[in-house]
């Protein structure tokens, strides 16, 4: 007897399936549901720390775009995605990721740094384009709304001659130079590949003006936990971000030296305006022998990658999920507070083929 919402996409231990729907998130019980959509209500306080707004010019504050659909699903897309297996699920390809809301992308530089709409999953695309000479081992990755205008947001290639894996990422597809006007961050990793800084464009410590106000920001850092006899299963992933002020934008943290960054801060436990997220801890189910997280219909294919990362006190909020759908698709969907910065470094850095995790 197979039970039809534990429907899961292919049988392999070493990697993460994608359930499509799994018992414990069934909204059909009743008694759980007022709690969750209260809960729902406002993810923003999990991510307030306080911090004075920046001084910086505001921005017109945006409103969620019109038709967007809030973060919960509806359960008629649930439906769909409960029990349909091999050929079936190839049909009905459009139904299976619901695509994006409408997102209105006027300055993209402004856009990929801004937090998403509280209320509204930004679900985007990647793709990984390994065609020419050394792109087997320097791929390029672009990341897309994943919406009809399929609207390009990002690219992000490993720089070569670099010593540890360092990622540049850029507001336009052709132009991946680090003096270029169109840097916007990058991604740096320890010797290792087990510990990543997420930095915005702004300038290097040692060239800062007299106030500071053009150092770089630190917008993520993620750190991977090893295993030294190979990792059986799924990896764990530790999430850092600077957490968000009263106004909702995010607390600038511009470190003066390698000390003062995200990642000592929060070896440190030194939290202030620090927020701690997770990679949620995936179920085992024994009828597919396999490792289950619930992705929507957003993710079809098994893959030691596919990840969702939640604050610890509301796991049914996902702050940002990826996985893939193909050979060289992923999907990723962010949520508030994260921009698609942050996101699409998060993703990159889990392509990084030094992770002792795999």
């Amino acid at each position: 007897w197979h039970h039809p919402s534990q429907c899961c996409v292919t049988m392999s231990p070493m990697s993460l399936t994608a359930a499509t729907s799994s018992d414990e998130e069934d909204d059909s019980d009743s008694s759980t549901k007022p709690i969750r959509s209260e809960k729902k209500k406002n993810p923003a306080s999990l991510f307030q720390t306080g911090g004075d707004p920046p001084k910086e010019k505001k921005s017109k504050k945006k409103v969620p775009p019109k038709g967007a659909e809030s973060e919960a699903e509806t359960p008629e897309t649930q439906q769909k995605n409960s029990n349909k297996k091999g050929k079936a699920k190839k049909s009905k390809k459009k139904e299976e990721r619901p695509p994006s809301p409408v997102i209105e992308v006027e300055n993209l530089e402004e856009f990929v740094l801004q937090p998403a709409p509280q209320g509204v999953t930004v679900k985007c695309r990647v793709t990984r384009d390994k065609k020419g000479m050394d792109r087997g081992l320097y791929p390029t990755y672009y990341l897309h709304l994943d919406n009809d205008k399929k609207v390009f947001l990002l690219a992000g290639r490993k720089r070569k001659k670099s010593k540890t894996s360092n990622y540049l990422i850029s507001i336009d597809p052709t132009d991946l130079s680090r003096g270029g006007e169109n840097f916007i961050g990058k991604l740096r990793s320890n010797l290792m590949g087990t510990r990543f800084t997420v930095f915005d464009n702004g300038a290097n410590p040692d060239r800062a003006n007299a106030d500071w106000s053009n150092v770089r920001q630190e917008l993520s850092a993620v750190v991977y936990e090893t295993n030294v006899l190979g990792f059986k299963g799924p990896r764990k992933m530790t999430v850092i971000i600077p957490g968000m002020n009263a106004d909702c934008e995010r607390v600038p943290i511009r470190p003066r030296n390698d000390n003062d960054g995200l990642l000592m801060r929060w070896q440190n436990r030194n939290m202030d305006n620090v927020i701690e997220l997770h990679n949620k801890a995936p179920v085992w189910n024994d009828e597919t022998q396999s490792y289950v997280l619930n992705f929507h219909g957003r993710v079809t294919h098994a893959s030691v990658k596919n990840f969702q990362i939640v604050h610890s006190s509301d796991p049914d909020y996902i702050v940002m999920q990826f996985g893939r759908v193909a050979d060289d698709a992923f999907t990723m969907d962010y949520n508030y507070p994260l921009c698609a910065v942050q996101a699409f470094a998060i993703a990159l850095s889990s392509f990084d083929g030094k992770l002792a995790c795999e």
